[in-house]
């Protein structure tokens, strides 16, 4: 082959003009640097390798972390995992001794509890994206499932070696040479395997993916007192949280919640929320915060009725409410504190108490902002029971774990689902979190409007607070935070 040949079969003729071209109306003081640079961005990215680790979260539980390398970079994720369990939440997969078949075992807290089903071992799927997904036949789930070892000598039988052979084998085969940046058909490759780099900001790859043209910083939903099953204290409820609402720009919204945390001691329900607002007086944001509270009221239904003292050593049993008398409770609550948002007011099975709460509006009626019925565990993040409680109108928020729906694809569907309806959507953290900052590339690229990721403190959540900060001063006069329109984005 003749150079010319050559020249003409690669196109290289036109590329180098090109270059050459742009280098000229630059004015750049190095030429060859620049052309180089720019022959460089015109190729497309394409995937080398993938390596996958096992590291740990942040409970001391292991996860998987990936290494994605292409010809342009290297790019590093980990996968985050959830502590609630039930017929419906997240399971761990662990195969029986002898490796030929798996028991499914639903992720409690410090213990496992085998649900009484076994299924064989060639059903079991490969880990997916980052979000440990495998499927197993004839189980009813609505959240990605955990590929666990079950060697219970290695970390009480949560390692997560065998994900990580996957990744390192059969996902890297598969997605070797592809586009990183055609999402949806990485994901479908993946999601096939399961069998059942234009150097782009990741917001603004999930923008595009999800055709959003402008881009909106989240109101955080800072938590202040942590309870339910994760907390060594006796409240009921899962999380009373402070959202900075009446700040003009993230950075500031970071700065309310901080400073808020820091005057804060500890309390219980609503001795906790008296403390909750006097730290909010002591920072003088009083017209700038509101409230909101995560009930996780599926932790503590018992039948019908809610026991509130279900932490509390020696009971009396005399604290059971019904779903009324929980109606009850929170408009007390709404009337005495500034609370605009509730997290999973009743059981993820209660849609009649979740419907009649939702059509009450009660703290909206009191502080004149919008008030949201955020879906947790009556979700799932799953389309399914998204679209029954639009059509129940049981709930008006959706709280999105993007790996409890498995992939990036299904979980900017779910938020369309969410959007459509008008709804609120809140992007969230797991229990077992790990210190990657997806979460706030994800959160912007969306424009969801909230994010869910803890106090501001300990580096997995201020991982992504400080990532929405970077965000904000690299978008400059574009950025938008979302503020007092935080339901509407």
């Amino acid at each position: 082959m003749s150079v010319q040949e050559y020249l003409d079969k690669h196109t290289l003729s036109r590329k180098i003009e090109d270059a050459v071209n742009a280098a000229v109306r630059a004015k750049t003081p190095d030429p060859v640097l620049f052309i180089s640079n720019h022959l460089k961005k015109s190729v497309p990215s394409v995937i080398t390798n993938l390596k996958a680790r096992q590291i740990l979260d942040s409970r001391g539980i292991p996860t998987v972390e990936v290494d994605l390398r292409t010809n342009k970079g290297v790019f590093r994720a980990s996968a985050p995992s959830g502590s609630t369990s039930g017929m419906i939440e997240p399971l761990s997969v662990h195969p029986d001794a002898d490796g030929n078949s798996c028991a499914l075992l639903d992720a409690g807290v410090g213990t496992f509890s085998v649900l009484q089903i076994v299924v064989p071992v060639q059903f079991l799927s490969l880990f997916v994206e980052g979000s440990h997904l495998v499927s197993c036949p004839g189980v009813l789930r609505y959240e990605a499932v955990e590929l666990r070892d079950g060697d219970k000598g290695m970390y009480l039988g949560n390692g997560v070696s065998r994900a990580v052979k996957n990744v390192n084998e059969k996902i890297s085969e598969a997605l070797i040479g592809m586009d990183p940046t055609l999402q949806a058909q990485i994901d479908q490759a993946m999601i096939d395997l399961d069998k059942t780099d234009k150097k782009v900001p990741l917001y603004k790859h999930i923008a595009d993916l999800a055709g959003k043209t402008s881009y909106h910083l989240p109101v955080p939903a800072f938590t202040l007192i942590g309870g339910g099953n994760l907390a060594g204290n006796n409240l009921a409820i899962q999380e009373i949280m402070i959202l900075p609402v009446g700040a003009k720009k993230f950075e500031e919204a970071l700065q309310m919640g901080a400073e808020t945390y820091h005057h804060l001691k500890f309390k219980l329900l609503k001795e906790g929320l008296d403390f909750v607002k006097e730290a909010i007086g002591r920072t003088g944001y009083n017209e700038k915060i509101k409230i909101a509270i995560g009930v996780g009221a599926t932790e503590f239904c018992i039948g019908t009725k809610y026991d509130l003292d279900y932490k509390t050593p020696n009971r009396s049993g005399q604290n059971f409410k019904s779903g009324e008398d929980m109606i009850d409770m929170y408009k007390e609550l709404c009337a005495a504190y500034p609370i605009v948002s509730i997290e999973d007011p009743f059981d993820k099975e209660d849609w009649e108490h979740s419907k009649y709460f939702s059509s009450l509006g009660i703290c909206q009626i009191r502080s004149g902002f919008p008030f949201q019925v955020v879906g947790d565990d009556l979700l799932m993040s799953n389309p399914k029971r998204i679209e029954r409680a639009v059509q129940e109108t049981a709930c008006n928020a959706l709280l999105l774990k993007v790996n409890q729906v498995g992939t990036v694809t299904e979980a900017i569907e779910a938020v369309k689902l969410a959007k459509d309806a008008n709804w609120g959507v809140v992007i969230s953290q797991r229990s077992g979190e790990s210190e990657d900052s997806f979460l706030a590339d994800i959160a912007v690229g969306l424009a969801t409007g909230q994010i869910k990721a803890g106090a501001p403190c300990r580096g997995e959540r201020l991982a992504k607070y400080n990532q929405l900060v970077r965000i904000e001063e690299e978008l400059g006069d574009q950025a938008i935070y979302a503020g007092d329109d935080w339901k509407h984005f």
